[in-house]
């Protein structure tokens, strides 16, 4: 198992693949990556040297955002909208969606499994 940015990442998988295991990077910069350190993006980790994998390690040390740095500054700008008081941080504390989707039929990922309500019984005489 080879370990960049604290993630053991797979040794049997393409590296561009391989690559996309790290919060914060996906396919373009993994791609990118590869391109800087020369690295062919066809080839298997396992079949990487050490010194390619070092290449890899320090261009992700040096030019990108990963893992808890990533999560933490994400979590810290929604603790900032919800601590102004905007309309995204208002969304963001009543766990509905924020970006302008529509609530009536459709954001159950967003609010959680349906709720059934009990209908009204009638009133007998």
């Amino acid at each position: 198992m080879a370990r960049i940015a604290g993630v053991n990442i797979p040794v049997n998988k393409r590296a561009i693949i391989s690559l996309t295991y790290i919060h914060g990077i996906g396919p373009k910069f993994a791609f990118d990556i590869c391109k800087i350190t020369g690295l062919d993006e066809s080839k298997r980790i396992k079949d990487c040297s050490e010194d390619e994998i070092a290449k890899v390690r320090k261009v992700i040390e040096e030019g990108y955002t990963v893992e808890g740095d990533l999560r933490r500054s994400v979590s810290q700008n929604i603790k900032r909208l919800k601590d102004l008081g905007c309309y995204r941080g208002l969304r963001h504390r009543k766990q509905l969606p924020t970006r302008g989707q529509r609530t009536h039929t459709n954001a159950r990922t967003r609010k959680g499994k349906a709720v059934a309500i009990a209908g009204k019984k009638k009133v007998t005489k």
